[in-house]
């Protein structure tokens, strides 16, 4: 086995939450190994390595060797790993003891290779339908991806777990008619071209009618400030009365059609 799959671990007598978090401020990570014998062992590592060690894989279902105490060490699975749902930094890791003669049953992720013929040339698009696939093998026969041609599928092609090609070593136990990839047609966007431009042509008017309305109502505010003028309705009003006036006090406007009178002696 590959010298990054070995780990060095120390056991740890304390468990919860607060003891996790002081652990985790010391530089360590807990964890736990569940053995074969139904034995749980609470562990710590360092949490530094371990995470160093886990960027040059792309799966977290690994196998190690671990040493705990400076003892023998022992084949263990990565089962789980439990990250920090804000930082994604590791928070605690579970192992399980192995037999390497024993089959194991594991989740592998899928990876799809290749651009297949119905993109490339048909306009098609490429949806990949399953991630991973449950698998049973030896421990010696562990992969860490299933990785999967897809080159030579066409347009509204599907490919079935029941067509895939894989190591014989590697028993899928994946339900067998599921799809894992297909080969669509690109999906209509939700408001097609036409009826996008359609829909702009037809707020126009409305853009219009409210620009014509707001500006009636402002002429017609206009014309209210307009009226709303008291001091110049009374000053008007009382012109023509004046105005009315004049020539009864004056005598100087004659009534329409009358003579003037003829003064005595002329």
């Amino acid at each position: 086995m590959d010298k990054e799959n070995k780990l060095v671990a120390q056991l740890r007598t304390v468990s919860g939450s607060s003891s996790s978090r002081r652990l985790r401020r010391d530089g360590h990570l807990p964890g736990k190994i569940n053995c074969e014998g139904g034995k749980c062992l609470l562990i710590q590592l360092n949490r530094h390595s371990f995470e160093m060690m886990m960027r040059h894989h792309s799966s977290e279902h690994l196998l190690f060797d671990i040493e705990v105490d400076k003892e023998k060490s022992r084949k263990v699975l990565l089962k789980e790993v439990q990250h920090n749902p804000v930082t994604d930094a590791v928070m605690h890791v579970d192992f399980v003891e192995v037999s390497m003669t024993k089959k194991m049953r594991v989740h592998i992720p899928v990876i799809l290779v290749g651009e297949p013929v119905g993109v490339s040339q048909e306009g098609g698009v490429l949806e990949q339908l399953l991630r991973e696939l449950d698998i049973e093998c030896l421990p010696s026969d562990l992969v860490e991806t299933i990785e999967i041609d897809v080159a030579g599928m066409k347009l509204h092609e599907t490919l079935l777990v029941e067509k895939l090609s894989i190591d014989p070593k590697l028993v899928i136990l994946t339900d067998k008619k599921l799809a894992v990839a297909g080969v669509m047609e690109p999906r209509e966007e939700e408001v097609a071209p036409e009826a996008a431009a359609a829909g702009v042509e037809g707020a126009e008017p409305e853009l219009i009618a409210k620009e014509k309305k707001e500006g009636d109502e402002d002429a017609e505010a206009g014309e209210g400030e307009k009226k709303e003028e008291p001091g110049k309705k009374e000053a008007t009003g009382g012109q023509k009365e004046a105005a009315a006036k004049k020539p009864e006090a004056g005598g100087k406007k004659e009534a329409p059609g009358k003579k003037p009178e003829q003064k005595a002696g002329k």
